[in-house]
């Protein structure tokens, strides 16, 4: 595939696949079952749901591009969704000392009950994040305006301040709750990437070393526009999450504080990191399976 194609600059030629339509049809049919029937409904809903926003937005990256995660390698979609269910309870773990979101209707659940539905629930995280992100790279046509950022070099002072300090701010968050919460969004990030750094892992800061800064808007891109959909479709949900965030709970757009919406940026950042990391450790450290869709440089494509 040319580079113009890549990059989205051209005229999108590319067909819109099939899984495109299944997506389609899955939001049509769950959206209106999931804010208009009675009674408990999300917890089966939720699902298919994210499914097909996941295979919609696949679809759109690979309409605009020619390539996507599915279509990159099936097998490694299926394993996004893998990976993603244990990534989320991470956060559900922490979240138990912090209380700042609890879900409306859990308690209608057995303990076993709830850990399979959440659990796949949370599996479709990574898929509809990462994929929203390869549509956003294209889209915006490789967000020329970040290809030459501050440079942050993965230099032994740069990865161990960023270790120390996600540690730090790890522990300050589980001492002090209140005060600290907000460090939950970013902590993971500055842990795990010393990690895929040290350990040869996929690493953001490759990218930022050469003032590369476009992998990072994709992420926050696409995380804000899944935040979108993730905030909007749960408003008239049930079983639906709802937040307690100590100063900032005000100004909603759906159930989240607008201020609320500054964490999915670290967020999407944690992401990356998460995965790279499991995978890495799984025997793929120098796998290009996110970033093959993203123009990046010949040293870093050339990776795995």
């Amino acid at each position: 595939m040319s580079e113009e194609g890549i990059t989205g600059t051209r005229t999108p030629s590319f067909p819109f696949p099939r899984r495109g339509l299944v997506g389609l049809l899955l939001i049509s049919i769950f959206w209106p079952l999931n804010w208009l029937l009675p009674g408990l409904r999300t917890y089966w809903i939720f699902f298919p749901l994210w499914l097909g926003y996941a295979l919609t937005v696949d679809a759109l990256a690979y309409r605009r591009h020619g390539t996507s995660l599915y279509a990159r390698s099936p097998r490694k979609y299926v394993g996004l969704f893998l990976i993603s269910a244990p990534g989320w309870w991470l956060f559900e773990l922490l979240n138990a000392r912090l209380h700042n979101w609890y879900y409306v209707g859990a308690e209608y659940f057995s303990d076993a009950a709830y850990a399979f539905w959440a659990t796949l629930s949370f599996s479709t995280v990574m898929p509809a994040v990462f994929g929203t992100a390869e549509w956003a790279y294209a889209q915006f046509n490789g967000f020329p305006a970040w290809r030459q950022g501050p440079r942050v070099p993965p230099s032994r002072a740069v990865v161990v301040s960023f270790f120390l300090a996600g540690w730090g701010m790890l522990v300050l968050m589980l001492i002090w709750p209140r005060y600290f919460f907000f460090f939950l969004w970013g902590s993971i990030y500055l842990i795990l990437e010393p990690l895929n750094v040290w350990l040869g892992h996929v690493n953001l800061l490759q990218w930022t070393d050469r003032r590369d800064w476009r992998p990072i808007a994709a992420l926050w891109t696409g995380v804000l526009v899944t935040a979108f959909f993730w905030e909007m479709w749960n408003f008239y949900a049930y079983p639906k999450w709802v937040y307690n965030v100590p100063f900032v709970n005000f100004l909603h757009v759906f159930e989240m504080p607008l201020l609320g919406y500054l964490g999915y940026l670290p967020f999407s950042l944690e992401l990356f990191a998460l995965y790279h990391f499991v995978v890495g450790l799984l025997g793929e450290p120098k796998t290009t399976y996110i970033t093959a869709g993203w123009c990046f440089s010949k040293k870093v494509s050339e990776m795995g």
